[in-house]
C-alpha cells in the first residue's frame, strides 16, 4: 500500500520523540528520517520505528477468506467499520467551565468537534457514536481541567496535542481496519490533562455480545 503525507509524518513524529528521551542519536535520527520521506510504501515505513516503544502498525493484518466469509455468515459479527461512517451530527461541542459536560451513548460527531474544559471536566465516549465524515477532528483545550476521550477499536486515532505543565496522552494507539473512521485529535493542555483511552470489554450479554465500559 502506497504510504501518504500523514504516515510519514507519523513515523517522524515517533522518531523525533525517540530521540528526546534518548532512545535514537541525533545521526540515527537524521538517518531514519531520510528513509521516512524517501519511503513510498508503508513497507517501507514500518520497520524504522519497530524497535520503538511508541511503534504503531501501519499495514492492517490480512483476513483469510474462510475468516472473512465466517463473519459474514455470523448474525452477532460486529458492524463493519464504514457503517460507523454518515448521518447527521447530533453535537458540535461541549465547554464546561467550573463544571462537568459529557457525551455519550449513541451520537453524531460533527467533521469538527471542539471541547473545552475549565476547572472542569468533560468526558466523550465515541464507543457507540457514528461519525459525520471518514474523518472527523476533535479539539481539546484543557485549562487547569480535564478532556476524557473513550474510543472503540475499530477506529484510528491520530494525536497531536501539546501538553504544558499538563499532559496530553494518547493511551488507546488504536489502528482501524481499511475504512474505518479516522478520529485526529488536537489542542492544548495547560495545567490539565487530555487523555485518550480504549474502552474496555465489559461483559458477554445473553445474545453473545459483548458489551463495554470506560
Amino acid at each position: 500500500m502506497r504510504a501518504s503525507n500523514d504516515d510519514r509524518e507519523q513515523v517522524a513524529r515517533t522518531l523525533n520523540t525517540a530521540m528526546a528521551e534518548g532512545r535514537l542519536t541525533p545521526v540515527e535520527l537524521a538517518e531514519r528520517l531520510d528513509q521516512v520521506y524517501a519511503a513510498r510504501t508503508l513497507g517501507e515505513l514500518e520497520p524504522l520505528t519497530r524497535d520503538l516503544p511508541e511503534h504503531r502498525p501501519l499495514i492492517p493484518p490480512a483476513i483469510s477468506a474462510p475468516e472473512s466469509a465466517a463473519r459474514s455468515a455470523s448474525p452477532n459479527a460486529p458492524a463493519a467499520p464504514v457503517r460507523r461512517i454518515g448521518g447527521a451530527a447530533t453535537s458540535s461541542g461541549a465547554v464546561a467551565v467550573m463544571s462537568g459536560a459529557q457525551r455519550k451513548g449513541p451520537w453524531g460527531v460533527p467533521a469538527q468537534f471542539n471541547a473545552v474544559a475549565f476547572w472542569g471536566g468533560v468526558e466523550l465516549d465515541l464507543t457507540q457514536a457514528t461519525f459525520a465524515t471518514p474523518t472527523v477532528t476533535i479539539t481539546a483545550v484543557a485549562i487547569m481541567g480535564g478532556i476524557e476521550i473513550v474510543v472503540p477499536d475499530d477506529v484510528t486515532v491520530v494525536c497531536n496535542g501539546v501538553g504544558i505543565m499538563g499532559g496530553f496522552d494518547d493511551k488507546a494507539h488504536v489502528q482501524g481496519p481499511p475504512g474505518a473512521p479516522v478520529i485526529r485529535v488536537n489542542g492544548l493542555a495547560f495545567w490539565g490533562g487530555v487523555e485518550i483511552k480504549r474502552a474496555k470489554p465489559r461483559a458477554v450479554e445473553g445474545d453473545g455480545r459483548i458489551s463495554l465500559e470506560k
